[in-house]
C-alpha cells in the first residue's frame, strides 16, 4: 500500500516510543526503574488509543457538505483537485505541474543503505471542486494521506515523491470558511460603538472633525453628527463586504482538530486509525498486565 502519513509522525514514533520503554523494562528488571517505564508505557498507550480513536470518529461522524452550501466551521468536503490560477506548481523532480508534493532525497551510503539527505514539500494552496462550487485548500498544518509515489534512482541519490496531481480525488477534513461573507453575528451597534471609541482615541482628530463651533469641545449635537458618520462608515463596510466576491477556504482548524488531506476514500482512513486505536489498546492491556505481574513481584 503506497501511502504515507506526513506530519502525522506521531502515529510512527509513538510505537518506537512505547518499544524502546518495553525494552528497558525488560533490560532494568523487576525494580522502580521497570515501574517507571511500565507507568510511561500504559499513559502513552491509553493517549495513542483516544487519540486515534477520536480521529476515527471525526473522519465518520463528519458528513460531507457541498461547497456552495457548507456550513461555516469545521466540515468535510470531497471533489476533485485543481490548481490556482496564475504559475502552476511544479515538481522540483521532473518538472510537471503539479497540486501538491513532498520530496524525500537519500543518499546511499558505503554500505548500500540509504540515509536520509533531505526532504521538501510544497505549501502552496491549490483548489477542490464538486459541482457546486470551488473551495481552496491551505495544505500548512495537514495531515497528508497521498497514495502516489514515485521513485528515482540516480547515481547515489534515490528520489522518492508523493504528490496529488489535477483532477485527482481530494478528500478535506478542516475548517471551512467563507472569506468576503458577512457573519451571521454582525452587530451593526456595536462596530458603531468600536469606531467611536476609536476616534475619541485621538482628540485633536475628533475635534477637528466634529468641533463644529470651535470652541474645543464636542457637544451633544457635535456628538449626534460623530454617531451619525459612525453609522454611515459601518454600513459602508458591510455593503462593501456582501458586494465582495465570495472565497471559500478549507484550512487548520484553530482548536487544534484534525486537519486531514488525502486522495483516500474517508471509509479507508477511518479504518486505518482504528488498526493504530487497536494497537494501542493491546499496549495499554500489555502494560497494565506487566504491572500487575511486578506488583505482585515487589510485594512478594
Amino acid at each position: 500500500m503506497l501511502v504515507r502519513l506526513r506530519r502525522d509522525g506521531l502515529n510512527a514514533a509513538l510505537p518506537l516510543a512505547q518499544l524502546g520503554l518495553a525494552a528497558f523494562a525488560l533490560h532494568t528488571g523487576a525494580g522502580w526503574p521497570a515501574l517507571f517505564a511500565l507507568v510511561l508505557l500504559l499513559a502513552s498507550g491509553l493517549y495513542g488509543w483516544m487519540r486515534s480513536l477520536q480521529h476515527a470518529r471525526l473522519i465518520l461522524d463528519t458528513p460531507t457538505a457541498r461547497i456552495a452550501s457548507a456550513a461555516q466551521g469545521y466540515a468535510e468536503l470531497r471533489g476533485r483537485g485543481q490548481p490556482l490560477q496564475g504559475t502552476p506548481l511544479l515538481s522540483p523532480l521532473d518538472g510537471l505541474p503539479v497540486l501538491w508534493y513532498r520530496l524525500l532525497t537519500e543518499r546511499r551510503d558505503r554500505d548500500g543503505n540509504w540515509r536520509h539527505e533531505r526532504l521538501q514539500q510544497s505549501d502552496a494552496s491549490f483548489l477542490v471542486v464538486d459541482g457546486s462550487g470551488e473551495c481552496a485548500v491551505d495544505p500548512e498544518g495537514a495531515e497528508m494521506l497521498v497514495q502516489r509515489r514515485d521513485v528515482t534512482v540516480r547515481g547515489d541519490l534515490r528520489h522518492t515523491q508523493w504528490s496529488l496531481l489535477r483532477h485527482d480525488p481530494v478528500y478535506v477534513l478542516g475548517e471551512f470558511r467563507t472569506l468576503g461573507s458577512v457573519e451571521p453575528e454582525f452587530d451593526a451597534a456595536a462596530q458603531v460603538r468600536e469606531l467611536l471609541a476609536e476616534w475619541k482615541k485621538d482628540r485633536p482628530a475628533l475635534l477637528a472633525r466634529f468641533d463644529l463651533d470651535g470652541d474645543g469641545q464636542i457637544d451633544l449635537r457635535e456628538w449626534e453628527l460623530a454617531r451619525a458618520q459612525a453609522r454611515r462608515e459601518v454600513r459602508q463596510q458591510r455593503d462593501a463586504v456582501l458586494t465582495a466576491a465570495e472565497a471559500h477556504v478549507m484550512r487548520r482548524p484553530a482548536d487544534g482538530r484534525l486537519y486531514l488531506i488525502s486522495d483516500l476514500d474517508p471509509a479507508r482512513i477511518a479504518r486505518r486509525y482504528r488498526r493504530w486505536s487497536a494497537f494501542h489498546v493491546a499496549v495499554v492491556l500489555g502494560a497494565a498486565a506487566a504491572l500487575a505481574w511486578l506488583g505482585r513481584m515487589n510485594g512478594g
